[in-house]
């Protein structure tokens, strides 16, 4: 398997890009291409010990900018490293592309370059997030501000299906997010594709959840619409750093609580390793011919190689080909 990266997509790039590229040739059994320059990335790799064999290089002249507009960008950089990186995958040189630089970029990009599966109107980008009873899929979670209800009964069945197929859940229950449990509350899209998803057979719907449940009720995959998913995401990743936060203050200001705080470590840095976006592994953007897993924009090396290994299981999952299956048998998604 061959995955195809921007080493010069991110905050840090390309040093902690290329440095992940490298672990997660020796963990993930995986070959990686890394798209870039050049003479930077050499000059980065020989810092490394790699083997050689499993590693390589794809010139690329440009270099899309965090803060740059993304549809000029993709349109006006042809050879930047993520448009490259791109047309790796179009042309079956690699099985997948990951970048963590500008995400309006890559998502322009994979629709410019690798174009909708069929019958996908708008891909979501579907996340993970931790819960007491096991991960769950969030889609939409910032691909799409606008949407209709039949955007989001796709994102329903995108998330089933990556469900199925990387996490490996069988019959994976699905939820909408909205401000109520009953199938009349929110807006008018929500409502609608309430009635979509009930009458559904193919899916294994449960109806609304709202955002106090996320983490506690009993689902597998929750479905929304792009504006709703970012900010529940961003308010998940700013509550948990501000509690570690809060937690030290509080804990320094007595020794007897400090002494407590040691006892309880262990047990706090696995919960909070939960909510870790480096742990997870990117998120793919889901609907787009090919895998497409867009990485925080300040992803450190373990980031890159977490978000490998979610490539390659969504490879290995045949995510792509198990999603156009599961659109062409249901109806209701068209």
């Amino acid at each position: 398997m061959i995955i195809a990266v921007d080493a010069m997509g991110g905050d840090f790039a390309p040093a902690e890009v290329i440095r992940g590229a490298v672990e997660a040739v020796r963990e993930e059994g995986v070959e990686i291409i890394l798209v870039g320059p050049e003479k930077i990335i050499e000059e980065e790799l020989n810092k490394h010990h790699y083997p050689s064999d499993r590693i390589s290089i794809a010139n690329a002249t440009e270099i899309i900018g965090m803060n740059e507009h993304p549809a000029t960008a993709v349109r006006r950089k042809r050879d930047s490293s993520l448009m490259v990186a791109a047309q790796l995958v179009k042309k079956g040189k690699a099985s997948a592309l990951i970048s963590a630089g500008n995400t309006g970029a890559q998502m322009a990009a994979s629709l410019l370059v690798l174009g909708r599966l069929a019958g996908i109107e708008r891909p979501g980008i579907a996340t993970i997030l931790p819960s007491p009873k096991g991960p769950r899929v969030l889609i939409d979670s910032g691909a799409n501000v606008d949407t209709r209800a039949v955007h989001i009964v796709q994102f329903a069945y995108l998330g089933k299906t990556y469900a199925e197929s990387v996490l490996g859940i069988a019959n994976p229950r699905v939820a909408l997010l909205n401000v109520g449990g009953e199938p009349n509350k929110g807006s008018e899209s929500v409502r609608e594709a309430y009635r979509i998803l009930e009458g559904a057979e193919k899916i294994n719907f449960v109806g609304n959840i709202e955002g106090r449940d996320l983490l506690t009720a009993d689902v597998d995959v929750i479905a929304c619409d792009g504006f709703v998913g970012n900010v529940v995401l961003k308010t998940a990743e700013g509550l948990a750093m501000n509690l570690v936060a809060m937690m030290k203050n509080r804990l320094r200001k007595n020794p007897f609580r400090m002494l407590g705080g040691i006892l309880v470590r262990p047990a706090l840095k696995e919960i909070f390793s939960d909510f870790d976006y480096t742990e997870i592994g990117g998120a793919p953007l889901l609907g787009v011919q090919g895998i497409s897993i867009i990485c925080h924009g300040s992803s450190h090396a373990r980031a890159i190689r977490s978000a490998i290994r979610t490539a390659s299981r969504a490879v290995k999952g045949d995510l792509v080909g198990r999603i156009s299956k599961a659109l062409n048998l249901e109806d209701n998604t068209q």
